[in-house]
């Protein structure tokens, strides 16, 4: 009998396979672990005992004005005191926490979870557009770190993180930390936030005080309430939010503190007797959004900020201001002054005393323009309809039907004052109401729109006749940024305040390109200026401040029950000046004056280095005599003549009499030594 053989079956041989394989991979992998957590250990290690870095020493940026003058530095007055962690307010603690970092006491320097949402966020930008930071990562750019915004950065910024955490405990941190974040006004640290807030001790805050602050560092050009109240107790009610998420305090404990009143101290003059305040902070948020960088980083990156500004302009600005509302205490003002040639910011005044106020008035769009909008009005009639400066209303009281008649408008000359029958000069002069509202109606409110929108104003307008007398609300910026159109025969400059920014090393980070567009037809604009300039000619609504003009001037006033305005120009220099209160007083009848003064004081002594220069004449502008009373070409025939500028094409073809025309005298470019007798002088010319 043959001998039989055992042969183990293929599916046995292939079972066995796989779990021999599945054995080795289980070696194999836990090998790995095991060496990956030596090696992670050993790194640990390794980063425990390394010394951390030298902390950075900050560099103050610098601010220089348009001849290379210093302005002042940054971070120079920077205002910091230490104090235990002890010492400070468990709810400002908690406060900060939960804002910043819910996690901060579960996590090793950095959050996995954030990082990976970061990540997914940045990745679809295909940018660094969010940032994952704890508090640990945070003070570890702020204290080892530039601020610029890169991969090699947070990869590192992430490494010394966690060699803090190796080093140092959590509440180590956390109190460092506290002891230097910036909270604005060059102020670090909650110690000193604290005392400038609130005038008392880190220990001492309130909850209501804790969430206010601790909801400042995230933008202290935002959510200090010595910038903006409103935003600043916004963001108070998102950090109370936050603290009930976390669990740190209830909803009801919330809405107390909410409704809580803060004593917010004045913010002391010494610590604000600095050169153009106003413009400084200006200049502070361009460059920050410029450049993509935190108002912390800004004071301390070593930056060379060369600006626009004229410190002379300036320093006069602020003179004038003071010296002419001395007698008003309560009464608030704004002056933005730019060179039209180039668009160059020259002066910029936010309000009386910034110690007392840092809303920079100059960008509120929150004032009528009154009368100073109509020289925007004027100029649609003449390009659309072909008004020219003897078109014709009466001025009288009327009633005027629109929206297809079924509403109706009624405009009131100031003091109850009709002229009768008055051409475009006249009405400009003695800014009368009912010319106004006859010229949008028959112009078309959409198209003065459209206009403002080319001249730069972007503030909210609607198509009604009101439009015309400068009821709804603009900035100061917009009306003197509309206004250098009109001095830079129909070109705009875009307005500048930053002509380049250099780091510490000289190296250029930002140069402005400012661009310089046609907006309106230089004939249309010369008209225009030619007309404007009647308003400080007597009879005129700018007459009081003639005597003090030196030069040619021209420009419109405005007034509401709320607000006085003088926007002007020279050839090299555009002002606008507005003059009021901030809660909607109304002003009085001297104080309505006040804005002229200003505008003709500062515009004087600003250009007291500059030779008078007439407004330059471009072709397609003639010069004729016309008669006043009938808007008529005049003649030697006719009592009272007056010299007036057309585009040509719009000229009056008809004379008051057969007798020839009297052609106009070629106007000189240059030259006006000044004076009163240089008025008497123009009356005499045109008589």
């Amino acid at each position: 009998m043959a001998a039989s053989s055992h042969k183990p079956d293929q599916g046995q041989l292939g079972g066995n396979g796989q779990r021999g394989r599945f054995r080795a991979f289980l070696s194999y992998s836990f090998t790995f672990i095991i060496l990956g957590a030596a090696c992670g250990i050993l790194a640990l290690l390794f980063m425990r005992s390394q010394a951390l870095p030298v902390s950075k020493m900050a560099a103050a940026s610098e601010l220089y004005d348009v001849h290379g003058h210093p302005i002042e530095a940054y971070g120079g007055g920077k205002s910091t005191q230490t104090v235990p962690l002890k010492e400070m307010s468990p709810s400002l603690v908690e406060a900060t926490l939960a804002i910043e970092d819910r996690s901060f006491y579960n996590h090793y320097g950095f959050d996995p979870k954030g990082i990976a949402r970061a990540a997914w966020v940045n990745l679809q930008h295909m940018s660094k557009v969010q940032g994952a930071g704890t508090i640990t990562q945070q003070l570890a750019r702020n204290l080892y770190l530039s601020h610029e915004r890169t991969w090699s950065r947070k990869l590192k910024e992430t490494y010394f993180a966690v060699q803090m955490e190796l080093q140092m405990s959590k509440d180590q941190i956390l109190e460092q930390y506290l002891n230097q974040i910036y909270y604005g006004h060059s102020t670090y640290g909650i110690q000193a936030a604290s005392q400038l807030f609130f005038g008392k001790n880190a220990s001492e805050l309130t909850l209501a005080e804790s969430a206010l602050l601790a909801g400042v560092p995230k933008g202290p050009r935002y959510y200090s309430p010595y910038y903006d109240m409103s935003s600043a107790l916004e963001r108070q009610k998102t950090v109370l939010g936050t603290m009930v998420e976390a669990g740190y305090i209830t909803q009801r404990e919330a809405d107390q503190a909410a409704r809580q009143k803060l004593n917010i101290l004045p913010l002391e003059a010494k610590k604000t007797a600095v050169t153009a305040p106003y413009f400084r902070d200006y200049i502070r948020s361009q460059a920050t959004e410029l450049l993509g960088i935190e108002e912390s980083e800004y004071e301390e990156m070593g930056l060379r900020i060369y600006t626009t500004l004229d410190l002379n302009a300036q320093r006069i600005a602020e003179e004038t201001i003071k010296k002419e509302l001395a007698a008003y205490p309560e009464l608030q003002t704004a002056l933005i002054s730019i060179d039209p040639r180039n668009g160059y910011v020259k002066a910029m005044v936010g309000g009386r005393s910034y110690a007392d106020n840092q809303y920079n008035r100059v960008f509120a769009s929150t004032r009528q323009p009154g009368s100073s909008f109509k020289p925007i009005v004027y100029l649609t009639a003449l390009r659309e309809k072909q008004y020219t400066p003897v078109t014709r209303f009466i001025s009288e009281p009327t009633t005027f039907n629109y929206d297809k008649d079924r509403k109706t408008y009624t405009p009131n000359n100031y003091d109850g004052k009709y002229f009768g029958p008055i051409d475009l000069r006249t009405a400009i002069s003695k800014s009368d109401n009912v010319y106004a509202v006859h010229t949008i109606l028959e112009t078309g409110p959409e198209r003065v729109i459209a206009t403002a929108r080319s001249m730069g104003i972007t503030s909210p307008m609607e198509p009604l006749p009101s439009l015309a007398l400068g009821t709804f609300p603009v900035s100061p910026f917009e009306m003197a940024s509309a206004f250098t159109i009109f001095a830079n025969q129909g070109m705009r400059a875009e307005p500048t305040a930053i002509l380049r920014i250099e780091d510490r090393r000289g190296r250029l980070l930002y140069e402005a390109a400012p661009a310089n567009t046609p907006v309106i037809e230089p004939t249309y604009a010369y008209v225009m200026t030619h007309l404007m300039e009647s308003v400080f000619d007597q009879g005129g609504t700018g007459s009081r401040v003639s005597v003090v003009l030196k030069r040619p001037v021209a420009g419109k006033t405005g007034t509401t029950d709320t607000d006085a305005w003088m926007v002007g120009y020279t050839p090299e220099l555009t002002t606008a000046v507005w003059v009021g209160y901030d809660k909607g007083r109304n002003i009085g009848t001297i104080e309505s004056h006040l804005a002229a003064p200003i505008f003709a004081e500062y515009t004087e002594k600003a250009l007291e280095a500059v030779p008078p220069k007439m407004f330059a004449i471009p072709e397609g502008v003639t010069h004729l005599y016309i008669d006043p009373a009938t808007g008529k070409l005049a003649n030697d025939s006719c009592p009272k003549s007056r010299m007036e500028a057309f585009v040509q094409g719009t000229e009056p073809t008809e004379y008051c009499t057969s007798e020839p025309v009297r052609e106009a005298p070629p106007q000189p470019d240059q030259g006006k030594p000044g004076g009163s007798w240089w008025n008497d002088l123009k009356r005499w010319w045109s008589s």
